[in-house]
């Protein structure tokens, strides 16, 4: 064989070739060599504290002094000036834009108020001020249960440790409020000694021990979802499981599809209100997003909820999960085009391609069940009985249960729109057969002719049309705002003084 240098000299563009691949292995050196010291950087940025804290510290801005990049990015959720096609950060009266809302929950908190939630950032206050919660006095008590607590702070992890989940439950959600004031943050999804994900949630811990799942084998990508589903999913308050307490539960022993959670709750005999129209047993999806995420593509890629919602980024030679959680159609650069090549317009098209197509259907069937409550009042009007309505009525159950399942699995149109649209064509089947049976019933009763259907075309016209006292429920809640919340602010004053929290 020649020597290198004489092949090189009888073919010079060896000589160049040996140059370029030097050239090559040199730079993909210097990479792997940055890569190290970059992570070497995070590793002693991470697990070097500045602050000592408990276990359960519920502010997060004493977790911020450990962690600056990650609270900088959180405290960018205050933002809610973005605002895409369907919802986004901004607070939106949505029966205002949807008043037939009001007569699907009629005789339930949502016909009183829904608005679309402005993030973590703003959880405790959304709820304060909602007309959902009731009145501040003995005689006008708040409905709702200590257990709507659980999603809204990092206050609920360490309330639990100290009382208990099943006496942290207890009660009416105005006995706890001064307790609860700190916004969702660090404590609801890390552990404090090692930054690892952790679920503080004993619901999604019971429901798949109960599926005979251990969700201590969960990988870390799996945790980036599951700490989202600890909230992200759909749930009952259990009565009878532990008497006196309304026991947060999931509804997952049958599976967790559409119809396996809805024949779950059909055998248990479950109901969150019975309609005040139509008088059937109903069913209010809360917000099944993990549920219909893990059916569409992305989950089926691997690709978890923070990997969109809160993607990695780079600042100062340092990668870390940007903390501004939002949608990811307001951050596509790191969030879409990281797998996605497409321009960003072309990507934000297609999602609300999907959207629109998915809402025009959805609205179809809310038409339909809406109709289906005006025409069962009418039935109850004319005399029909118990026996006539039963199927009717958890026709009217099963329906508006797939409408809402759709609707309040919030980005469902994208995350998975193949389920949801199979999830509203099967509502849309359910809801015409329930009205053929109500034209049937109706006809044997002698009323052959259309039923009125009401003039709902505004929020307070609705309002009006199911009986909802809302000038005196808003005089309630301003008292409300008036007395109580300002004496739960000093209260939180005071507890802070009680934090052990020690700098080294």
């Amino acid at each position: 064989m020649k020597p290198i240098r004489e092949q090189i000299k009888n073919k010079p563009w060896l000589g160049w070739a040996m140059f370029l691949i030097t050239i090559v292995v040199v730079f993909l050196l210097g990479l792997l060599a940055s890569s190290v010291i970059e992570r070497r950087a995070e590793a002693v940025f991470a697990y070097t504290p500045k602050v000592k804290h408990a276990p359960t510290e519920p502010r997060n801005e004493v977790w911020g002094q450990n962690f600056p990049k990650q609270y900088q990015s959180y405290m960018n959720t205050k933002d809610t000036v973005f605002a895409s096609k369907y919802n986004g950060a901004a607070m939106i009266d949505m029966l205002e834009v949807d008043p037939r809302l009001v007569v699907l929950w009629a005789g339930y908190g949502f016909a009183k108020d829904y608005n679309q939630g402005r993030g973590h950032m703003y959880a405790v206050e959304d709820i304060q001020v909602s007309l959902r919660t009731g009145g501040p006095t003995e005689e006008k008590r708040s409905p709702m249960p200590n257990t709507c607590w659980t999603c809204k702070s990092p206050d609920v992890p360490r309330l639990m440790k100290e009382m208990g989940p099943a006496e942290f439950y207890k009660g009416k959600w105005d006995e706890k409020g001064h307790e609860v004031m700190n916004n969702i943050g660090c404590a609801d999804c890390h552990d404090s000694e090692t930054m690892n994900l952790k679920i503080t949630r004993p619901a999604l811990v019971e429901a798949f021990e109960r599926m005979g799942k251990d969700i201590d084998e969960a990988s870390h990508q799996e945790m980036r979802s599951l700490v989202c589903a600890q909230c992200h999913v759909e749930y009952y308050f259990n009565k009878k499981s532990n008497p006196g307490s309304p026991y947060l539960t999931f509804p997952w022993d049958k599976g967790m599809s559409v119809e396996a959670m809805e024949e779950y709750y059909d055998e248990i005999g479950f109901a969150d209100w019975t309609h005040k129209l139509s008088k059937a047993p109903m069913l209010k999806a809360q917000h099944p997003g993990y549920e219909v995420y893990l059916t569409g593509v992305h989950a089926k890629r691997g690709v978890s909820c923070a990997d969109c919602h809160m993607p990695y980024k780079s600042e100062g030679g340092q990668k870390f999960t940007d903390h501004h959680i939002q949608s990811p159609l307001n951050n596509v650069a790191n969030s879409c085009q990281v797998c996605h090549r497409e321009e960003t317009a072309s990507l934000i098209e297609d999602v609300y391609e999907r959207q629109d197509r998915i809402i025009e259907n959805r609205d179809k069937l809310e038409e339909l069940i809406v109709r289906m409550h005006v025409e069962a009042k009418f039935a109850w009007d004319n005399g029909a009985t118990e026996e006539q309505m039963k199927d009717i009525l958890t026709d009217i159950r099963h329906a508006q249960w797939r409408w809402d399942y759709a609707a309040a699995s919030h980005g469902g149109s994208f995350h998975s729109p193949v389920e949801t649209s199979r999830v509203i064509s099967t509502g849309i089947v359910v809801a015409q057969e329930g009205r053929l049976k109500l034209s049937r019933l109706l006809a044997s009763m002698g009323h052959n002719k259309e039923i009125p259907y009401p003039d709902i075309t505004t929020k307070a016209k609705a309002q009006a049309f199911i009986g909802l006292p809302v000038e005196k429920l808003q005089e309630e809640k301003n008292e409300f705002l008036k007395t109580i919340v300002p004496k739960w602010e000093a209260e939180k004053d005071k507890r802070e003084a009680t934090y052990e929290t020690s700098l080294n």
